[in-house]
C-alpha cells in the first residue's frame, strides 16, 4: 500500500522539576541550600531519510513522544536531559498545520533537519533562589510542559518528468521499456494503482527521474477516478509528457489531449502551463495515419514539441528519451522552479541502463 498522506501528533518532553535541599555534612553547620535544577526535555526533529518512499509507518505510529527531562537532586546536582525524538520521513513530504492549511516546511534533501516541538525547560532548584538577603530558600520550580502539535504529512515525489494521460494511454509500458521499473501492465483501465518512479540512465553518471501516475478521466479534478489523488506527485517536476493512444481504439485523440489538459487547468494553473512535451503511443497499432497528425496539428497550435513512439518496438523512444534528458539538463542548469508551494503502499523504484 502506498500512503502519500497521514496525520502524527507530536510532544516535546516534559522538563523535570528542581528540587529543595539542604547541604547536611559532619563539620559543616550551615552548608546551605543545595537543590539541583532539573533536566531541559528533549525535542522532537523531523528528518528527511531518502531510504524511506512511503508513509506507512507513521500512520500506524501516529504518537510520537521526546523524553521529560529528570529532577534536579540534593548536592547540587542537576537532572539529566530528556531525549530527543526522531521522526523520519520521505525526501519530499511537506508538513502542514491542519488547522490553518499553512506549510511548516519543506523537505527536499536527504538529511534536513526540523525541529518541529521544543521540550519544556526545566525547573530551577532552591540553590538557584539563594541570595544575600534569603540564604535558605525553601521553594523550587517545577519543569514546564513541553510543545504539542498536530501536523498533516503529504508526500510529494521528487521526479524530473511526470507521466500525464489516459488510463491505458500507454504510461506504464513506455516507463518499463525506457527503465528498469516494473509496474503492473494489462488490456483494462486503471491498471496502476499507485505511482511508480523510473531511473532512466544515460551512462557518464547522467540520470533523471520519471514519475508515473495512475490516469486521469474527464471530471478527474472533482474526485472522478484515481489520478487526481496523485496529481500532487507530478507538481514538482520539470516538465510532463502527455501521452496519447493514437491506435484504433475508437477514442479521439485529439478529444483527449484537450480533456486531459483541462484537468490539469482545473486541478492547478500553474501545473497546466508547465512544459509539456506531447507523445503519441502505440503507432505500432496505428491504422489511420491522420489521427497522428491531427494530434500533431493540435500540439502545434499549443506550441508543444510532438513525437510519435512504440514502446513496443522502440520506434521513437530513443529520440523522444535524448531529448527530455537535454531539457531536463537545462531546467537543472537554469535551477526553474518545479513546482510551487502549497496553494496511499510500495512506491516501486527502478534503475538501469537502457541507453
Amino acid at each position: 500500500m502506498f500512503i502519500d498522506r497521514t496525520k502524527i501528533r507530536i510532544t516535546g518532553g516534559h522538563g523535570g522539576n528542581g528540587v529543595t535541599a539542604f547541604r547536611r555534612e559532619k563539620f559543616v553547620p550551615r552548608g546551605g541550600p543545595s537543590g539541583g535544577d532539573g533536566g531541559r526535555g528533549g525535542d522532537v526533529w523531523i528528518v528527511a531519510d531518502q531510504s524511506l518512499n512511503t508513509l506507512l509507518h507513521l500512520r500506524y505510529n501516529p504518537l510520537h513522544v521526546a523524553g521529560r527531562g529528570l529532577h534536579g537532586e540534593g548536592s547540587n546536582r542537576s537532572g539529566h536531559n530528556g531525549a530527543d525524538a526522531i521522526v523520519r520521513v520521505p525526501v519530499g513530504t511537506q508538513v502542514f498545520d491542519p488547522q490553518r492549511n499553512e506549510l511548516l516546511f519543506d523537505f527536499e534533501e536527504d538529511g534536513q533537519r526540523w525541529r518541529a516541538a521544543r521540550g519544556g525547560r526545566g525547573g530551577f532548584g532552591n540553590a538557584h533562589f539563594a541570595t544575600s538577603t534569603n540564604r535558605a530558600p525553601r521553594y523550587h520550580q517545577d519543569g514546564s510542559d513541553g510543545e504539542e502539535f498536530e501536523l498533516q504529512l503529504e508526500l510529494k515525489l521528487l521526479a524530473d518528468v511526470g507521466l500525464v494521460g489516459f488510463p491505458n494511454a500507454g504510461k506504464s509500458t513506455f516507463i518499463s521499456t525506457v527503465s528498469a521499473a516494473k509496474p503492473k501492465i494489462a488490456d483494462y483501465p486503471f491498471t496502476t494503482l499507485e505511482p511508480h518512479l523510473g531511473v532512466i540512465d544515460l551512462g557518464d553518471f547522467r540520470t533523471f527521474v520519471i514519475a508515473d501516475i495512475p490516469g486521469l478521466i474527464e471530471g478527474a479534478h472533482k474526485g472522478h477516478g484515481l489520478g487526481d489523488r496523485f496529481l500532487r506527485h507530478v507538481e514538482r517536476t520539470s516538465l510532463l509528457l502527455h501521452l496519447v493512444d493514437v491506435s484504433s481504439s475508437g477514442r479521439d485523440p485529439v478529444s483527449d489531449y484537450e480533456i486531459i489538459n483541462r484537468e490539469l487547468r482545473a486541478y492547478d494553473a500553474q501545473l497546466a502551463d508547465r512544459e509539456q512535451i506531447v507523445v503519441a503511443t502505440k503507432i505500432d497499432a496505428l491504422d489511420e495515419p491522420e489521427r497522428v497528425e491531427a494530434l500533431r496539428s493540435r500540439a502545434a497550435q499549443d506550441r508543444r514539441k510532438f513525437f510519435a513512439i512504440s514502446s513496443v518496438t522502440r520506434e521513437g523512444v530513443r529520440e523522444l528519451i535524448h531529448f527530455v534528458a537535454k531539457e531536463v539538463e537545462q531546467h537543472r542548469t537554469h535551477k526553474l522552479p518545479a513546482a510551487s508551494q502549497p496553494s496511499g503502499d510500495e512506491l516501486l523504484i527502478g534503475s538501469g541502463s537502457r541507453f
